[in-house]
């Protein structure tokens, strides 16, 4: 059994609407072997390995159903057990997921799509080659299989070591709970890096985190909060209780510090945190200096200060109000009488809540110097057995990540200290902070009972409060998101999906100018790049989900036009949870054969994701079945027809029902795109007023333009905005490069198209059709290489007989083809269709072929390039000097004429006969 591919979805995909990873596994001889073969000999080492598997619903959907398949008759199939054994194992490494499902792949055998949910990439592939491993391992003897583990291997090691690198991949609890907060108020998040820098929200509308530092916390505040003598000074001038302190940075300084202050004192560095290099209670100057040397291993710069009395207590303040308060203990055993003190820290350990680091809601207690040095200032050491009841302190400091636990105190807290913790953080100028507070009861006023405020923190940890070790949890991190975000602010940009085979990018230009015009600033992915505003961002095929993260992420975009292309679907899922408004255009043969889409259908099912994950709006073609199926799919408030059939009956039929159509009807003046909304029946717009159809020849641009107006009309751009914007839209390379540029400051009109597929080539070839030309029709002829046969051949079909001559060519990138293979399978196809093999011309270079085009035409002719690299080939095109062509090849460029026989014929003297690559021609001047 192995891995074969894997696809990494990063957001909704064909397969789920969440994060999975799709691999394709190839079980070899294993596919004679289910688990009911295998029997109870591999079942229940494999049970006994991961008892969480008994949870497992599976396909019965209740705990226990899993193991009921595998005890089947014929059981289930190991490629199914990996799927489960992957989402136990992120499971039991603290990324809880639950979603799998395993499929066997049509005409493949022995091959299977295993899909798995996971929360971190690198920890869900982690867990499914610990998976692979581990079900091989289990294998009897007698089955030969490639891969297995060595004798040696040790699955308990191999287990907690991706337990470890899990937990250093998760986010940390205090991230966490503000990530689990943004999602519980439906705001998205992205995490920014592999540590706790997370963005929430879209666009311009986004605030970023740190941990528990937000972007709005102020640089002066958090330094402030990281110099405990400047924090100290300001709050004793404020009259607020803090300790007595003195900055020293050699040892004897300390010691007559100390001596000043009056014994006992703390010792800790300057700009420590998280409790390391302190020392407390220090009685003796022996004691001063052992606590300097420690202090001094987190920083030059010592503090000491006097020693209060009391029971440590966090109390956290956010946005000015305080949420939480803990009472924290430091790391200890207690004694029973029996058991040693190491003894008694393994059972302590033993407890579920307690893992390493951060991983769980207490971290394990550690035996270590710093332990038994405690230890022995009271005269005892590891092997002592303490008391019943008796408390051994491990710890000096009161910190969860050393092993300390916390209690909830905030229903007790004294009104005095509430606003004492209130006061200090304002002083500070922090958003979010933490107030060290020693004090024997909370619930007394520090003005009475006494207390200091020991540290003011920035960044303040949320663990004690979101999982307290006893009380009751408090959402702290819900008021920093609402501070963040205040009811009813916007969250996030407004984002339209564009999908289909043909019109993606020049519907995607044309709704991306009409919200311009409106007057937002729009982050658009397209097959040209990404744009922001308008201005090229990052030049190519942008119209994945890493380019859809980069609109999102760029904090002046407050629109945005995602194209979504198939290829982005296949290979990652899309790059946003859901969208407001989605459309797809069209589903017609293209790029078939590849990444498993052999058939239309399959395709129209990639195709559909879009339009799954609407929120707001589904605009659909009305006119195209696979199109209209999607209507089965949506949730989308709104569904929206477009069809430029005035009598679909279908559509009629959702108009009467209140429904939304766009349609193009027929009137005296022309075509008009009508509105049809409930019982609002509204002409928006002429077509032969839109520039980008060519006074309403291009209807494929009329379509188009019909898209980008129901797309921007359910994103709540007005009608007369929506008028504005297409009729100021025009098909000029500046504004749509490769999309039906048209070029006519030489004697003869050019256009340059980047159609590259049948149904595209034959929409421009009907536009070609509509124009009147008085000369030759001139094609330059191209297809990708990557193609099925079939498909290159049908763009050299429909292109046939639209023209008087043919260039055929291919594209700089052959994708595995010879160098000429596609252009001499275009002409095959030509001849095949009737045309002449003297109008027919291979020149399998882009330039070439483009240059030789041009050379051709002569005044009044027509050029069509369908180009592949659109910028050189517009290039060419504008700086081609038609005038010095026409001196050197006299008025008139040659005319195709075929001659089946010349000996048969007679010229004037003035009439050439030229026999070259195109075939036997004649050629006159214009004037005879």
């Amino acid at each position: 059994m192995r891995i074969v591919s894997t696809n990494v979805y990063v957001g909704p995909n064909v397969f789920a609407h969440f994060r999975v990873i799709r691999h394709v596994l190839e079980l070899g001889e294993l596919e004679h072997w289910p688990t009911g073969r295998l029997g109870d000999s591999y079942i229940e080492p494999l049970l006994e390995i991961l008892p969480g598997l008994h949870e497992h619903g599976c396909s019965y959907q209740e705990p226990g159903g899993f193991v009921r398949r595998l005890r089947e008759d014929e059981g289930t199939w190991l490629g199914h057990v990996m799927e489960h054994v992957a989402i136990e194992l992120q499971n039991i490494a603290g990324s809880p997921v639950t979603y799998g499902r395993t499929r066997s792949i049509d005409g493949q055998p022995g091959r299977y799509n295993m899909v798995f949910e996971y929360k971190d990439e690198s920890v869900g592939r982690g867990s499914s080659a610990l998976a692979l491993k581990l079900l091989l391992s289990l294998l009897p003897e007698e089955i030969s299989v490639d891969g297995r583990p060595e004798d040696d291997w040790d699955f308990a090691e191999e287990r907690d070591q991706f337990i470890r690198f899990a937990q250093s991949r998760a986010l940390g609890p205090s991230t966490a709970s503000l990530v689990n907060a943004a999602e519980d108020r439906d705001i998205p998040w992205i995490r920014l890096n592999r540590y706790s820098l997370v963005q929430f929200g879209h666009g311009k509308y986004q605030q970023r985190i740190q941990a528990t530092t937000t972007g709005r916390t102020g640089n002066i505040a958090v330094e402030l909060a990281g110099d405990k003598e400047e924090t100290n000074g300001i709050l004793r001038d404020l009259g607020l209780p803090v300790p007595e302190q003195i900055i020293v940075r050699r040892a004897r300084d300390a010691v007559r510090a100390a001596k000043r202050i009056g014994f006992p004192v703390v010792l800790k560095p300057l700009d420590g945190n998280h409790g390391r290099g302190v020392s407390i209670n220090l009685k003796t100057d022996e004691e001063v200096e052992l606590g300097f040397q420690k202090a001094a291993e987190h920083g030059r710069t010592i503090i000491v200060e006097s020693y209060i009395e009391g029971f440590d207590h966090r109390l956290l303040v956010v946005n000015g109000e305080l949420v939480a308060a803990a009472k924290r203990e430091p790391g200890h055993v207690k004694g029973d009488g029996k058991h040693s003190i190491a003894e008694l820290v393994g059972i302590v350990n033993e407890d579920p809540r307690r893992g390493v680091g951060h991983e769980k809601v207490l971290t394990r207690l550690e035996f270590d110097h710093q332990a038994e040095r405690l230890l022995s200032k009271s005269g005892y050491d590891k092997d002592t057995v303490p008391n019943k009841g008796e408390v051994v302190y491990l710890r000096s400091t009161a910190n969860l990540s050393t092993g300390g636990t916390a209690l909830d105190v905030t229903d007790v807290i004294h009104p005095d200290n509430r606003e004492m913790a209130i006061r200090a953080i304002r002083a500070i100028g922090l958003d979010i902070g933490g107030v060290d507070f020693l004090t024997n009861d909370i619930s007394l006023s520090y003005r009475e009972a006494g207390g200091a405020i020991c540290e003011v923190n920035a960044g303040p940890g949320f663990r004690m409060h979101v999982a307290p070790s006893e009380g009751t949890p408090r959402d702290v991190a819900g008021p920093v998101i609402d501070m963040l975000f205040p009811p009813d602010s916007p969250k996030r940009v407004p984002i339209a999906a564009i999908t289909g085979t043909n019109g993606k990018t020049t519907t995607s230009r044309m709704l991306a100018h009409v919200l311009k015009m409106t007057g937002f600033t729009v982050g658009m992915t397209s097959t040209d790049g990404v744009y922001i505003d308008g201005k090229l961002t990052v030049a190519g095929d942008m119209t994945g989900p890493t380019s859809a993260q980069m609109i999102l992420r760029d904090p002046s975009v407050d629109a945005a036009v995602m194209e979504t292309a198939r290829g982005g679907m296949l290979r990652s899922g899309l790059g946003y949870r859901r969208c407001n408004v989605a459309a797809c255009l069209n589903v017609s043969s293209d790029h078939l054969g590849l990444r498993g889409i052999d058939t239309l259908e399959q395709l129209a099912e990639v195709k559909r994701v879009p339009i799954e994950i609407a929120k707001d709006a589904a605009v659909l073609n009305a006119d195209d079945p696979l199109c209209l199926q999607m209507a089965d799919y949506t949730e989308a408030a709104r569904l929206c027809y477009v069809t430029m059939n005035p009598s679909h009956a279908l559509v009629k039929q959702h108009i009467r029902a209140g429904g939304q159509a766009f349609v193009l009807e027929e009137a005296m003046n022309g075509h008009m795109i009508t509105i049809y909304d409930g019982e609002a029946h509204t002409p928006l717009l002429w077509t032969h007023l839109i520039p980008a159809t060519i006074e309403g020849r291009a209807m494929h641009n009329v379509q188009n333009a019909m898209f980008a107006a129901a797309l921007a009309y359910n994103m709540a751009i007005s009608i007369e905005d929506i008028r504005h914007g297409l009729r100021t839209f025009d098909s000029t390379f500046f504004q749509a490069p490769g999309r039906m540029n048209i070029y006519d400051n030489h004697p003869f009109k050019v256009i340059l198209d980047y159609a590259h597929n049948a149904a595209a080539v034959k929409a421009i070839c009907d536009l070609v059709d509509r124009f009147d030309v008085d000369g030759q029709r001139i094609a330059v002829l191209a297809a990708p290489g990557d193609r099925r046969d079939e498909d290159i051949r049908d763009i050299a079909s429909i292109a046939a007989g639209h023209f008087d001559y043919y260039i055929c060519r291919c594209d700089d990138n052959r994708r595995g083809r010879g160098h000429d293979e596609v252009a001499v399978m275009l002409k095959e196809a030509l001849l095949e269709q009737g045309v002449a093999a003297s109008a027919i011309e291979i020149v399998p270079d882009e330039q070439e072929a483009t240059r030789r085009a041009l050379e051709v035409a002569a005044a009044n002719d027509l050029v069509l390039v369908l180009g592949d690299n659109v910028k050189r080939s517009w290039k060419q095109i504008i700086y081609f000097n038609s005038g010095a062509h026409a001196e050197e090849a006299g008025s008139r460029a040659p005319v195709a004429i075929e001659l089946p026989n010349t000996d048969e014929f007679t010229f004037d003297d003035d009439v050439e006969i030229i026999s070259d690559e195109r075939g036997v021609r004649i050629a006159r001047d214009e004037g005879d």
